[in-house]
């Protein structure tokens, strides 16, 4: 199959590429600069010029080819709702340029917008009241193409995507600003979770999904179904010989920054329903084992 695929170079995409290629797909690649191109070329995937912020391109990237995976996202968290709009916006076009096909569209969606406090499934709707609503949008367009004979699916992603080359996601952050803090530091008693998965797991369910998830399917991308934020504090502070430490609700921003509701955040998630769909099987070191690991901790 010739694949279409936004955010080609970037953590998770560029494992998805990978896995493509080596299972004996074609890639074609959205590029928006002369550096991703190279990169693309380099990976042995075609090179299509564009960007999220113009839909045509994302047209012609989709009608070119046989199926597509969307990857594509900007992580803007000063303005999360622009962000959301334009994702809502890219996911348009690409359905739009398979309308009436039944070729395969897989779009990415979070599991942070589902309820809290639980270990929610792929049965579950978006939170309307949740702080990240604005992802909700792109699943809920996403999902309407199937009425259209696009066999779209949905791959829900957890806070924590980890993994060799991580540079921008949470856990990066997290250690940063322990570095910065002096301190590695959980908020409460820390029993709140994160669910995760590694890198090169995702990329495999996403594969999956291009090649037989059913239209409509919503999928949850989850090795670690939820590890306690004080055992992930705990784990930066040893690799980082810095004390893990306690801090109230109040602290939390004056600590974490923009990573605070994240901090705090209790989204724990399953994904035994996609494995039995799939059968897909996460095989990857988990979260905590990756915090033992030198590449997290290169300057």
């Amino acid at each position: 199959m010739r694949v279409f695929v936004t955010g080609a170079t970037g953590f998770i995409g560029s494992a998805i590429v990978q896995e493509l290629l080596a299972a004996g797909h074609g890639v074609i690649g959205l590029a928006r600069s002369e550096q991703a191109a190279q990169a693309l070329l380099a990976a042995g995937a075609d090179v299509h010029r564009g960007s999220l912020d113009d839909p045509d391109s994302l047209k012609r990237g989709a009608a070119a080819a046989e199926g597509v995976i969307h990857t594509a996202y900007n992580h803007d968290f000063g303005n999360m709702s622009a962000a959301g709009e334009l994702d809502v916006l890219a996911v348009e076009a690409l359905g739009a340029a398979l309308v009436g096909t039944g070729k395969p569209l897989v779009v990415t969606s979070v599991i942070s917008h589902l309820a809290k406090g639980r270990v929610c499934t792929e049965a579950d709707e978006p939170d309307g009241g949740s702080a990240v609503k604005h992802r909700s949008a792109a699943e809920e367009a996403g999902l309407k193409l199937a009425d259209a004979d696009v066999r779209v699916s949905v791959v829900r992603l957890p806070p924590s995507v980890h993994g060799e080359g991580d540079r921008s996601g949470f856990l990066p952050a997290v250690i940063r600003t322990a570095l910065q803090a002096g301190a590695s530091a959980y908020v409460g008693d820390g029993t709140n979770r994160w669910s995760a998965v590694h890198r090169l797991d995702a990329a495999r369910l996403y594969r999956l999904a291009l090649e037989s998830a059913p239209a409509g399917a919503r999928l949850h991308a989850i090795g670690d179904e939820g590890v306690s934020f004080r055992a992930i504090a705990e784990a930066v502070g040893r690799r980082l010989d810095l004390p893990a430490i306690c801090i109230s609700p109040p602290e939390a921003a004056g600590h974490f920054g923009w990573l605070a509701h994240f901090a705090a955040q209790d989204v724990p998630a399953s994904s035994k329903l996609t494995q039995a769909l799939l059968g897909w099987q996460p095989v990857h070191p988990g979260i905590l084992a990756d915090l033992e690991q030198e590449f997290y901790y290169r300057s």
